[in-house]
């Protein structure tokens, strides 16, 4: 009975889930492909991290703007507006790939355009997915996403290499765009959207002021700025590391096999869907920091393993566990902001919140792409007698240098996690 309560009162929520799973399924497919053909193209760790790179900057200038429009407009419009223009991103490319035409800097450009609607896309989402759900029901909410990511992040290499090698990227972008229209129009006539009563001072609230009420509201909650700084640290680390550098590591240290970026890419996914099962399943925990900064560390082991080795399987076991706990750690994040922000300031406060830990990540997929071309694997290409030492632990030829990074990072990431458990501030979330 309790289950069957349950799912009727997360009925709209699982919809909306479900048919914005299949389109989010089609564009990680879309994603996988394009990786594939740009690193063909041009063989550089930095071609794919400049085009991730585009994903993340316009995202981050315009979300204070775009978290204070999501809680005064209409979610259900500003989702359904950048449904379309990421739908028309794909007709482009496959327009301009069917006559030849498609160039990198094209896909660059698009790139741009898709996260700028992403900004406004998020926030809209992530207040969507709060006044469709019972508060009782966050957490399972959170697992419910998590294992959504998982499971494309499972099927996307998978599907991705099938289709590219059987139908090739016609077929891949065809089908980005069949999943684009499941989800528009699930959205627009099978799902409502209610929106929060809002007080009227927040109404009559100047629009500049109002951009500014998420960084007020995160001044005056010390708890979760603190840890909104450290993850802000800890993501540019994360993009030095196997978040942003795993395709041209494995790329690199196989010879541009695919089929093994495929399994590793796979293991990852495996390990997000262990770790969203696991937060479905187990009951919410009542130090949510504490966990926060341990699964971190966990994170970021995942990448002194995968440096020290040349062998594919090791590559997916560290996979595996890095993103399990990271599932962990993002779950109990979002359930924090869900259990202490209102519903009325959670656009801003999840915008702010957003931009200011996400701001390192251009900085470091720039120079990670740079580093790894420019520096550590011109380094470990040469000999010297530094290079003959580091040699012996993350082997010579493409691919070492970023291995060197790899270690690198896991080591200072490990470090910043662990030593924030001396501090009271965990204790507060």
């Amino acid at each position: 009975m309790k289950k069957s309560h349950a799912l009727k009162a997360l009925r709209s929520y699982l919809l909306l889930w479900g048919s914005q799973t299949v389109s989010e399924l089609g564009t990680a497919i879309t994603d996988y492909a394009i990786i594939i053909w740009v690193y063909g193209q041009q063989g550089t760790a930095s071609s794919v991290t400049l085009l991730t790179l585009c994903t993340f900057m316009p995202t981050i200038l315009f979300r204070f703007i775009a978290g204070t429009l999501a809680d005064r407009w209409n979610k259900k419009h500003i989702m359904l507006l950048s449904d379309l223009v990421a739908a028309c991103g794909t007709a482009a490319v496959f327009v301009l790939f069917s006559f030849s035409a498609l160039r990198i800097w094209h896909l660059y450009l698009i790139n741009v355009l898709l996260s700028f609607m992403n900004a406004f896309q998020v926030p809209a989402s992530f207040v969507a997915a709060s006044l469709l759900t019972p508060k009782e029901h966050y957490t399972r909410v959170s697992g419910l996403q998590s294992l959504s990511g998982s499971v494309i992040s499972i099927l996307a290499p998978a599907l991705g290499g099938v289709l590219l090698t059987f139908g090739g990227m016609r077929v891949v972008l065809i089908c980005d765009l069949a999943s684009f229209a499941v989800a528009f129009l699930t959205l627009l006539f099978f799902i409502r959207i209610p929106e929060p009563e809002r007080k009227q001072e927040t109404k009559e609230e100047p629009f500049l002021q109002s951009c500014r009420g998420g960084l007020r509201w995160l001044r005056d909650h010390q708890a979760l700025l603190r840890l909104t700084l450290f993850l802000t640290v800890i993501n540019f680390f994360a993009k030095l590391g196997n978040d942003g550098m795993l395709s041209p590591f494995v790329l690199g240290r196989t010879g541009n096999n695919q089929q093994i970026l495929g399994l590793v890419e796979s293991a990852v996914a495996l390990g997000l869907l262990a770790g969203s099962l696991l937060m479905t399943v187990l009951k919410p925990v009542p130090n949510k920091g504490k966990v926060i900064f341990i699964t971190c560390a966990a994170v970021f082991s995942g990448n002194i393993v995968q440096s020290l080795t040349v062998r594919p399987w090791l590559w997916c076991a560290a996979g595996f566990g890095s993103y399990c706990m990271a599932v962990v750690m993002n779950a109990n994040l979002t359930a924090v902001v869900r259990e202490q922000v209102p519903i009325e300031m959670q656009g801003r406060v999840f915008s702010a919140k957003d931009t200011l830990q996400n701001c390192s990540i251009p900085l470091g997929l720039f120079l990670g792409g740079v580093l790894a071309d420019h520096v550590f694997e011109p380094f470990m290409a040469a000999d010297s007698p530094l290079q003959r030492i580091l040699a012996r632990f993350f082997g010579t030829g493409a691919g070492a240098g970023i291995g060197v990074i790899f270690f690198l990072v896991g080591c200072i990431g490990m470090a910043v996690s662990l030593t924030r458990l001396r501090k009271p501030v965990y204790k507060e979330l």
